[in-house]
C-alpha cells in the first residue's frame, strides 16, 4: 500500500481520467424529501461550513468542550456507521458526512445529512465511481461545504463530479469533471474541497483540457454557487510532479481578494479570487505540496514532505512574505530567495498546520506533534505521539488540541510553551485520516469505520465575530458569465455580465467578434453567432469547433473573453483525411494536431502519414503522457455504439495498449496479457477475455452498452482484424447491476515507458439499434 501512497504524477498520470454525468438516481436511497422550511437550515445560519472552519485554519472559537474521552459509545453522543477519510461540515443542526459504503462495483461514496442531536440520517445521497485508477478503496478523502447563506451543500466526487445540493437533498446543479474540463483523477483518490466566496464556489484539480489549457496543469476553478456556470479558470504554476490537494485559504492583499494554496508543481501560489489572475509563486519543492497553508502577518507558512530545491533532505517547513506590490512583467511573478522568512526541518505529507496566536502546531509524517514559533520558525517543542501521520490535521478548541492520528489513535493534549500535556489517548476502531470538526459543543471525528460525536449535548454555539472586508482598492475586471461555452448544434447559450467585484454589468450598445490568440497553434474558429450581448447560438453544421469570442463594449475600451466548443449529434465520424499535415517536428516530419475540441488530446496524440493512410498516432516524446486518455463527445451522450480501427507498434513480447471509452467504460486490447478488457475502475469493475492479436496489425473494436429498466446494464464489445467479416458475436459481454448511463465517448492509448506507437482510425459513433 504505501507504494501506492508514494506515486507522483509520472505514475499517476498513468492511470485513466474519466468520464461524465450520471449519478445513477436508481440506488439513491432514500429519495429526498420535500422541500423543508427548518430553522436550523435557515439563511445566515452558522456553523463549521467548510474544512478547515471559520478560520480556514483549524482554530474554533467553541468554550466548554471535552478534556477527557475514552470512544466508546456510552461516552460519544452518537456515532454513525460509515468509513469516511474527511471532515463533516456542519450548519445549524445538520451535519453534512462524506464516506463510502460497499465493496468492489458495489463500492459507492456516500454523503449523509445527519441530525446534530440524534445521529438520524434525515436523507443520504450515492455516487458511483468509474473510469479512474482510484486504489484500495481510497475514497471519500475530502470534505463537502455547506453556505452559511443559501444553506446549499457543493461536494466533489472522486470521480469528478461536482454537486451542489439544497438543505433538503435535491440536485440544483451538476458537472462531470473528467469529461467536461479534462480533470485527472489518481490512485490516491484525494479530492480535497470546495470553497465558497461570496456567489463564487472554487474547486481545484490537474486537468488536461482543449486549447491553451491543454497542457497538464494544476488548475482552479470558480463557478457561479447558484448556477454552476463557468466564471473563471487559474494556472497559477508550471508542469505537475503530483496530484495536490491543498485546500485553499482566502485573504484580502492591498485591498485585493485573494487565495493561497500548495500545488502539485510544488509552488506555494497566490491568486485573485475574482478573476482568477495568478499574481505570485514560489517554488518550495520538488513534487506536490498537498498540505494547506496559514496565514500569519505578512507570512504565508507551508510545509511538504518531498524532496527539496537546495538540498538532498525531504521535507521542510518555511514562511514566505507577501510581496508589498508585484514587479512588473509576466504573471504569475515568479518570487526568489529573498521572499522566504524562515524555514525549519519538519516535515508533512498532506496533515495541514494549525495557528493559535503565535504558535503553529503541526503532526509530522513521523507521527510528533510539534509547536512552532510563526514568527520565526524556530521549533519549540515536538512530542512523539505515533510512528507516522498521513491526512489528518489537528484542531485546537477550548484551550486544547484535538489530534487524530492516522493509526486511529485519538489524543486531546493541552498545548503550552513549556510542552504539551496529553489529557487523552485513546485507540479507536479504523485509521484516522480526516480532521476534527467543532460546532455547538460537539466534536466529530471520522474514521475509517464510523463517524463520532461526543461532548456537550446541550451545546452552545459560538458563531465567531466576522471581520469586516476592507474596501477593495484593485479595479474590477469585466467577466461574461459563462465564461467556457458548450452546446450543441443550434443550441443556445444565455450569458450575463458582471464586474469582478459581483456587481452587474449592462452589456447594451456592446458588440462581439472572434478572437484567434496571439499565441495559438491552431488558427479555428468556434462555429457559432451571438444573436445579441447576452445571447449565443451554435452553428447548424453537425462538425465539431472550438474558439474564442471578444466582447467589446459600447465604449470601445471595456472588453470580456469567452471559449468555448460545439460538439455535433450523432452520428459522429473521423477518419483524419482532411487534416493538412502542415505543421513540421524537431526531425522535420509533417503532422498536423488533433481536432481542438477534443479535451486531453493535445501533446497526446498527432494526425500522422501512415503508409499513404493518414491516422491519429499517439505522441512518445513525454514519459507523463504514456497513458492518454481523450474525450471526443458531449458528457451528456448516451445509448451509442462505438467503432474504431487500431493497431500498436511493438513485438510478441512487449506491445502498447488501445481502446476506446463507451459511455464510463473503457473497451481495450491489453497488448502483453493478449486480452480485450472492460473496465471502469480497475479495482471495482476490470473483466476480460483471451484475445490473440498482432502488432503492426489493424483490428477493428466496436462496443456499446445497454441498459436495462431496474438499472442494470451490459457492456458488450467484439475485436476482428480489419477487412475480415464482423463476427455475429460479441467477444466479451460484462454485466453491471448500477449501469452508467451518460458518458462522453473517448480514446485510450497507453504506451509503456513511451516505447511502442499506438495508432487509431475511421471512428464511427452512431445510435444503439
Amino acid at each position: 500500500m504505501k507504494a501506492w501512497m508514494g506515486l507522483t504524477l509520472a505514475a499517476a498520470l498513468l492511470g485513466l481520467a474519466g468520464c461524465d454525468k450520471d449519478r445513477d438516481e436508481r440506488a439513491e436511497t432514500p429519495k429526498p424529501p420535500k422541500a423543508e422550511k427548518k430553522k436550523d437550515a435557515a439563511k445566515g445560519a452558522s456553523g463549521w461550513t467548510s474544512w478547515r472552519g471559520p478560520h480556514q485554519n483549524g482554530y474554533c472559537d467553541e468554550q466548554g468542550l471535552p478534556d477527557r474521552w475514552d470512544g466508546t459509545a456510552e461516552q460519544s453522543l452518537w456515532t454513525l456507521e460509515l468509513p469516511g477519510r474527511g471532515t463533516p461540515v456542519i450548519l445549524g443542526g445538520r451535519a453534512y458526512v462524506w464516506g463510502y459504503r460497499g465493496h468492489g462495483p458495489d463500492l459507492r461514496e456516500v454523503l449523509d445529512c445527519v441530525d446534530t442531536k440524534s445521529g438520524k440520517v434525515l436523507w443520504e445521497r450515492t455516487y458511483p465511481d468509474f473510469t479512474s485508477d482510484t486504489a484500495y478503496e481510497r475514497y471519500a478523502i475530502g470534505s463537502p461545504a455547506v453556505d452559511p447563506e443559501t444553506g446549499n451543500v457543493y461536494l466533489l466526487t472522486t470521480g469528478g463530479e461536482f454537486f451542489a445540493l439544497d438543505a433538503s437533498g435535491r440536485e440544483i446543479w451538476h458537472q462531470s469533471h473528467q469529461d467536461t474540463f479534462g480533470r485527472l483523477t489518481f490512485p490516491n483518490g484525494r479530492t480535497g474541497a470546495p470553497v465558497i466566496d461570496g456567489d463564487l464556489v472554487i474547486v481545484r484539480g490537474i486537468t488536461s483540457f482543449w486549447g491553451n489549457q491543454g497542457p497538464a496543469r494544476d488548475r482552479f476553478y470558480a463557478f457561479d454557487k447558484h448556477t454552476g456556470a463557468h466564471v473563471w479558470a487559474c494556472e497559477p504554476g508550471v508542469g505537475p510532479k503530483d496530484s495536490s490537494y491543498s485546500t485553499i485559504v482566502l485573504d484580502w492583499w492591498n485591498g485585493r481578494r485573494v487565495f493561497y494554496a500548495g500545488t502539485g508543481c510544488g509552488n506555494v501560489i497566490c491568486g485573485d479570487a475574482r478573476t482568477g489572475e495568478a499574481l505570485w509563486r514560489v517554488q518550495f519543492s520538488y513534487g506536490g505540496v498537498n498540505s494547506g497553508i496559514v496565514r500569519y502577518k505578512d507570512l504565508v507558512i507551508a510545509i511538504h514532505d518531498k524532496e527539496n530545491l537546495d538540498s538532498s533532505e525531504s521535507g521542510r517547513m518555511a514562511a514566505f512574505r507577501t510581496p508589498a506590490a508585484l514587479p512588473e512583467g509576466a504573471r504569475p511573478a515568479v518570487l526568489g530567495k529573498e521572499a522566504e522568512a524562515w524555514r525549519n526541518d519538519l516535515s508533512a505529507f498532506s496533515s495541514s498546520p494549525l495557528l493559535v496566536g503565535d504558535r503553529v502546531y503541526v503532526t509530522t509524517m513521523t507521527g510528533e506533534l510539534a509547536s512552532v514559533d510563526a514568527g520565526t520558525g524556530k521549533i519549540v517543542w515536538r512530542k512523539k505521539l505515533g510512528n507516522e501521520q498521513l491526512h489528518a490535521s489537528p484542531l485546537y478548541a477550548d484551550g486544547k488540541l484535538y489530534v487524530p492520528m492516522v493509526s486511529g489513535e485519538f489524543f486531546i493534549v493541552r498545548p503550552s510553551d513549556a510542552g504539551p500535556e496529553v489529557l487523552t489517548a485513546v485507540k479507536l476502531e479504523g485509521s484516522c485520516l480526516g480532521s476534527p470538526a467543532v460546532y455547538d459543543g460537539k466534536v466529530y471525528l471520522h474514521t475509517t469505520k464510523r463517524l463520532y460525536c461526543f461532548g456537550n449535548k446541550k451545546g452552545a454555539p459560538v458563531a465567531p465575530a466576522a471581520a469586516p472586508a476592507p474596501a477593495e482598492q484593485h479595479a474590477p475586471v469585466l467577466q461574461a458569465v459563462p465564461s467556457e461555452l458548450l452546446a450543441r448544434p443550434g443550441e443556445k447559450i444565455a450569458l450575463r455580465f458582471r464586474w469582478s467585484d459581483g456587481k452587474p454589468f449592462d452589456p447594451a450598445g456592446g458588440t462581439w467578434a472572434g478572437f484567434i490568440p496571439p499565441t495559438a497553434k491552431v488558427q479555428a474558429k468556434l462555429n457559432g453567432t451571438f444573436l445579441s450581448p447576452t445571447e449565443f447560438q451554435a452553428g447548424p453544421e453537425q462538425v465539431p469547433s472550438a474558439g474564442m469570442f471578444k466582447f467589446t463594449a459600447a465604449d470601445g475600451k471595456t472588453t470580456a473573453f469567452v471559449r468555448g466548443r460545439v460538439l455535433p449529434y450523432l452520428p459522429i465520424s473521423e477518419d483524419f483525411e482532411s487534416f493538412k499535415l502542415a505543421a513540421k517536428d524537431d526531425a522535420g516530419e509533417a503532422f498536423d494536431y488533433p481536432p481542438l475540441p477534443w479535451i486531453g488530446a493535445r501533446f497526446k496524440w498527432e494526425v500522422r502519414d501512415l503508409n499513404g493512410n493518414k491516422v491519429l498516432a499517439k505522441t512518445l516524446d513525454n514519459l507523463l503522457f504514456q497513458r492518454a486518455i481523450t474525450y471526443i463527445g458531449h458528457p451528456d451522450m448516451k445509448n451509442y455504439t462505438l467503432q474504431a480501427d487500431v493497431m500498436t507498434d511493438g513485438n510478441r513480447r512487449w506491445m502498447s495498449n488501445v481502446g476506446v471509452i463507451n459511455q464510463r467504460y473503457v473497451v481495450a486490447l491489453i497488448g502483453n496479457a493478449q486480452v480485450l478488457e472492460v473496465s471502469s475502475n480497475h479495482d471495482l469493475v476490470k473483466v476480460s477475455v483471451p484475445f490473440k492479436w498482432q502488432p503492426s496489425v489493424w483490428y477493428t473494436l466496436k462496443t456499446r452498452v445497454d441498459l436495462a429498466e431496474d438499472g442494470s446494464g451490459t457492456i458488450r464489445a467484439k475485436a476482428w482484424k480489419k477487412g475480415d467479416a464482423e463476427p455475429a458475436a460479441w467477444t466479451i459481454e460484462v454485466p453491471h447491476k448500477v449501469a452508467h448511463t451518460h458518458g462522453s465517448p473517448g480514446l485510450f492509448g497507453f504506451s509503456p515507458q513511451a516505447q511502442k506507437k499506438v495508432f487509431m482510425d475511421n471512428i464511427v459513433i452512431t445510435k444503439n439499434e
